[in-house]
């Protein structure tokens, strides 16, 4: 059964201009923020801006957008921060640890020698994220993304 889609979840109110985010890419279907809880530097979020609660309610057109900008975003992310691996994953439902109720899909650098931090636990400075999100936006520009 499909959850109803609540329209003001905060990735709803992100899209509509309501909360601010650090923005590194926007096209027609989707956008890209820094995550404010990041895992590791470099966390970024990639949300369709069609409504959907999880990849179950999304589109066939706006889950091939989400995946087409996950993967330019990704190499943006990938070549700015130079991590050992990069993890890409995407939940459905609070049971597999999702916490927004608008489907998303995160881009996680992994580094060798570091842990992450927990999903959804630790607010990051917010100066922090302006500068990461600068990083990667010169990085996408360059790519002419």
């Amino acid at each position: 059964m499909q959850a109803e889609y609540d329209s003001n979840n905060i990735f709803a109110r992100i899209l509509r201009g309501e909360l601010p985010c650090f923005k590194v890419y926007e096209d027609a279907d989707t956008i890209a923020f820094m995550d404010i809880m990041p895992q590791s530097d470099g966390h970024t979020l990639v949300v369709p801006k069609e409504p959907a609660v999880d990849i179950f309610g999304l589109s066939e057109a706006g889950a091939a957008a989400a995946i087409r900008a996950t993967q330019i975003v990704a190499r943006a992310v990938r070549e700015t921060f130079a991590p050992d691996g990069v993890v890409i994953s995407q939940f459905n439902g609070a049971a597999a640890g999702q916490t927004v109720p608008h489907v998303h899909f995160h881009i996680v650098p992994r580094y060798a020698d570091q842990s992450l931090r927990g999903h959804a636990r630790d607010q990051q400075k917010m100066e922090v994220l302006k500068a990461h999100a600068e990083r990667v936006a010169a990085t996408l520009a360059k790519q002419g993304a």
